[in-house]
């Protein structure tokens, strides 16, 4: 698996050749949705893929949900890219690539937590253009792009907006998990961050990606992240007027260091505490 998203001068997309694809990436998320249900909550087998990286827990429904959104990406845009966690990169010739992670959040899965999802970027060469977290289970889709970011449920359709924070002192982090973080200076400045906000709390995955866009909460920080686990979340985010970046600021498609955030002024300040380290 390549380490980043390919680079290629930027496709210009006019609003229906964006919206003919953001219906298409409703129709992965539907194919998707199908071949993972069956196995939610439901006995199966447990593969780790890890090795000597640790634990990293794959099953059946990941490899069917990618197999369903590769079938259909193949049949109806066979010269579009697909970069998927479960069977890698496939080249494209239009420049765009679809960046595939059928469940995000494993872990969650195989434990009966819903705090996992389907996550489908349309990414032009440059950057994701469109985002999309589906949770199956709970019936909520989270989509982003130019157009707005949304929550699309069985009830209708949700803006999604970020909230005001005024400061680290009054924000709410989320974080995967503590481990996520190298021992050393990238978990001092994680500890040190913990001690300036209101409070932190861990677990959620993409799930509290979107929890942020709707205003629920006010900052992300991740790390060791690959660009399948966030590439569809920048969309929705900043869609929804936050900000998401890496921890110098910059573009965050290809992974590694994550910072999300609903307010500018607490992106500003956590990544005043998080750019010390190199």
């Amino acid at each position: 698996m390549p380490a980043t998203l390919p680079r290629s001068t930027p496709i210009a997309l006019s609003d229906a050749q964006l919206s003919a694809y953001t219906a298409f990436a409703h129709a992965l998320a539907d194919a998707a949705g199908a071949a993972i249900r069956p196995h939610f909550r439901a006995r199966l087998a447990v593969d780790d893929k890890g090795g000597t990286r640790g634990y990293d827990p794959v099953t059946i429904a990941d490899r069917a949900a990618e197999d369903a959104m590769c079938r259909l990406i193949t049949a109806t845009h066979p010269d579009h890219g697909v970069f998927g966690e479960e069977h890698g990169a496939r080249a494209g010739s239009t420049g765009l690539t679809w960046v595939l992670d059928p469940i995000d959040g494993t872990r969650a899965f195989i434990t009966g937590m819903p705090l996992w999802g389907t996550l489908i970027a349309l990414y032009d060469g440059s950057r994701p253009v469109l985002g999309v977290m589906d949770q199956p289970y709970t019936g909520e889709r989270f989509v982003g792009s130019r157009f707005g970011a949304e929550l699309v449920t069985r009830e209708g359709r949700t803006a999604l907006a970020v909230r005001p924070c005024a400061g680290l002192g009054e924000a709410v982090l989320y974080s995967t998990h503590p481990d996520l973080f190298v021992p050393g200076a990238e978990r001092a400045a994680f500890d040190a961050l913990c001690k300036q906000v209101r409070m932190t709390r861990y677990s959620g995955d993409c799930y509290a990606y979107c929890m942020l866009a709707a205003g629920h909460l006010d900052l992300i920080v991740e790390s060791g992240l690959q660009p399948y686990d966030v590439a569809a979340l920048i969309p929705i985010i900043e869609a929804a007027g936050g900000h998401i970046t890496d921890w110098h600021g910059g573009p965050c498609h290809d992974g590694g260091r994550v910072l999300a955030a609903g307010d500018a002024r607490v992106h500003a300040q956590a990544l005043a505490a998080l750019a010390q380290v190199p």
